[in-house]
């Protein structure tokens, strides 16, 4: 069965940086698309960071340049990292990990990012 599980959130002043983890527990398989989404109070869901099983990354226009996702040891691997760097307060939000292939898809639980003065 697989799992996502977030960690790293916090409370960081504007211009701070965090790094948020994800960890992929169970059988990632190839084709897969892996991603991060933020959900601010009152608002929806969006996606801030795709990756695909081939490697490419893309981000949405207001993190682009800020905020960087990688994995390490490879584009398949099961520990996936969020660096957020350059936060606003607009960046305040749950983050969650995200993650879809032939079998359905998976959210994990989500870590609260908060950035303020």
């Amino acid at each position: 069965q697989v799992q996502l599980v977030e960690s790293g959130g916090g409370l960081v002043l504007p211009g701070g940086s965090l790094r948020l983890s994800c960890v992929v527990s169970g059988t990632i398989l190839s084709g897969h698309l892996m991603g991060w989404y933020r959900q601010a109070p009152g608002k929806e869901r969006q996606l801030v960071a795709v990756s695909t099983s081939g490697g490419s990354t893309d981000y949405a226009d207001s993190v682009k340049g800020r905020f960087t996702m990688y994995r390490e040891n490879g584009a398949n691997a099961n520990l996936v990292y969020l660096q957020l760097d350059s936060l606003k307060p607009e960046d305040t939000a749950v983050y969650y990990c995200h993650m879809i292939d032939e079998r359905g898809d998976y959210w994990g639980q989500g870590t609260q990012v908060t950035v303020s003065s």
